[in-house]
């Protein structure tokens, strides 16, 4: 129920977000008509068509997003129909084509200026509304999409998201309350009805131009005056615990549905009197796995009597790069004490589906304890899991006794697993904790730091600062603007965005960030024919020297040669705001997400 009334209050909040304009004019074409025949039949249609698409988006993966790509299409032409009869009202008597005249037709029917409207018209109008609205996904929508995606499509799903979307309806019917009696004012005082309706035939036309051309996703997205993250974030605290600064975690969903955020994770408290809590629950089976290295499956009957550490994580995930010495190190200190690691991969994007790409990273990060290969997050729906990394603490009853989402509070977590060893009946567990090597990727976060993780598909992609914004799922030409604010990004060159990634068609294409952190890593890959695609850095418009990354050599240059994540610069003064750049000197490379440290 407190997701229900959360969703609903994002979607009421939709107001005061830039997103919303493009809707407004449809939404005002209804004013002066009857509320309940015109206004609230539209506005229903709408929210009950963006639920219905949403869901689908989340969960259908790419054919529901290209049938909706479809649907916006169909639903563009009709409400141009619609904004031409508005300002031209004899336009729809010379239109022959069936699928026009069958718009200026419903359209007609819609904008008669009786006091009996057609409610089913308006119902139809609200659905090619509900078709072309794009919200900007707040916190508060990612977290819902992030949930839809987890769980599949079922009726929580669709409430949820229904409930966002009635929040935007409930919002836009009180403007459209409001604004029917201005309007009604305004023709009973100035007889201007026919002027009020053609300003808003114009208005119509002018938003169905600005959603062609993807503004709704592109600029005005990114519009951040209404501060409405702000205010969402608020909403959330509410009901999430306060931030722990120590332990950073991605919020992950299934690559499809195209959202996903970075937040705080709930800090768990990892002390010895967290062990005299009650048990969180029996370890759920580990079968969903479609594969498994290192090890051969591992059931509940295997692990009894053991202490179990299940840690959630994907290989190019920053955040589980860091944590990943601690956990190699307390495998190999208690390994023969009674602790079995085992490390359940949850892919993020396509290629670390592929079990041979996640084989290659195993053997270079040197994980030598099991790796289940949750590629269809079966493991990961059993634990209701939501976090990269998140750990996982059993008993040898087979019970959790604790869990740790995120970064940091590595001794405490230390201390756990020795307590558990010593409630099993080992009697030599070793002392201390472990130290390991951090340095490279695996180096803790700079607090100074406070870009975010950075997406460059559409799906999910934000601050994108190229002129014109996005064009999805085709080649298009694009250029660095002359300067950046902090935390904007963008391409030059022949680039193909889709969704969860940017390909570049011809050499010489370019990646500029303007960053406040002391690290910046990138997630890259090679072509289809996987050459190696040579790369330079520069940070400020000058060789990256001795602030380069790992990845990145003397001279400033390095080569894409497998999919994974690249440390291309490491700050080795003050953290301040800088511009990293990269240049691809050949064509074919595939970008997928900044991170930060």
């Amino acid at each position: 129920m407190t997701l229900l009334v959360l969703a609903w209050l994002g979607g009421v909040l939709t107001i005061l977000s830039p997103c919303i304009l493009p809707v407004l004019p449809f939404v005002f074409a209804r004013a002066g008509q009857s509320f309940w025949r015109s206004g609230l039949p539209m506005l229903a249609g709408m929210a009950i068509t963006f639920a219905l698409v949403a869901t689908l988006a989340a969960v259908g993966g790419a054919w529901a997003v290209h049938a909706n790509q479809y649907g916006r299409y169909v639903a563009l032409l009709i409400l141009a129909v619609f904004g031409l009869t508005l300002l031209m009202p004899r336009f729809a008597d010379r239109l022959m084509q069936p699928l026009v005249a069958a718009g200026a037709r419903l359209s007609t029917r819609a904008e008669q200026n009786d006091e009996t409207p057609s409610a089913f018209s308006s119902v139809l109008l609200g659905i090619g509304t509900g078709l072309l609205w794009a919200p900007c996904a707040g916190p508060i929508l990612g977290l819902v999409l992030t949930g839809a995606a987890l769980h599949g499509a079922n009726v929580g799903t669709f409430g949820l998201l229904l409930a966002y979307a009635l929040g935007a309806a409930t919002s836009l019917a009180l403007a459209l309350l409001i604004g029917g009696r201005v309007f009604a004012a305004l023709k009973r005082s100035l007889g201007a009805g026919e002027w009020v309706r053609r300003g808003l035939g114009v208005a119509v036309l002018a938003a169905v131009v600005a959603i062609a051309l993807g503004l709704d996703t592109g600029w005005l997205a990114r519009l951040s005056t209404a501060s409405t993250n702000r205010i969402e974030q608020s909403l959330l605290s509410k009901i999430e615990p306060a931030k722990d600064e120590s332990s950073i975690a991605s919020v992950i969903a299934p690559p499809e549905p195209g959202g996903s955020m970075m937040m705080a994770a709930k800090p768990s408290m990892m002390s010895k009197k967290t062990l005299d809590a009650p048990v969180e629950g029996i370890m759920p089976p580990l079968d969903g796995a479609v594969a498994w290295l290192n090890s051969p499956p591992l059931d509940a009957a295997a692990l009894r009597g053991k202490v179990v550490v299940i840690d959630f994580w994907t290989y190019s995930c920053v955040n589980c790069l860091r944590t990943l010495p601690y956990v190699r190190a307390w495998y190999d200190k208690y390994k023969d004490q009674g602790l079995v690691v085992i490390g359940v991969h949850a892919p993020e994007f396509a290629f670390e589906k592929d079990i041979d790409n996640v084989r290659r990273a195993v053997k270079d990060l040197g994980v030598d304890y099991p790796v289940a290969i949750d590629n269809d997050y079966a493991i990961w729906r059993a634990f209701d899991n939501r976090y990269w990394p998140a750990h996982y603490f059993i008993d040898a009853q087979g019970r959790i006794r604790h869990h740790h989402f995120g970064e940091g509070e590595y001794a405490e977590s230390e201390e756990v697993i020795k307590a558990l060893l010593a409630e099993a009946g080992a009697t030599m567990v070793a002392s201390g904790v472990v130290n390991p090597d951090t340095s490279g990727a695996a180096l803790a976060p700079s607090v100074a730091a406070t870009s975010p993780e950075t997406y460059v598909g559409y799906d999910r992609a934000e601050s994108f600062a190229s002129p014109g914004g996005a064009t999805h799922d085709r080649d298009h030409d694009y250029s660095i603007p002359p300067t950046l604010s902090t935390n904007q990004w963008a391409l030059a060159g022949r680039w193909t965005i889709v969704d969860e990634k940017a390909r570049l068609a011809s050499a010489g294409g370019r990646i500029a960030f303007r960053f406040h952190a002391r690290d910046v890593n990138l997630v890259l890959g090679p072509g289809g024919d996987g050459k190696p695609i040579r790369y330079k850095v520069t940070i400020d418009g000058k060789p990256a020297g001795d602030d380069r990354g790992m990845d990145v050599g003397v001279d400033g240059t390095g080569a894409v040669t497998s999919q994974r994540l690249y440390q291309l610069v490491r700050l080795r003064g003050d953290v301040g705001d800088r511009t990293f750049e990269i240049e691809f000197l050949d064509p074919g490379v595939e970008a997928f997400a900044f991170t930060f440290g």
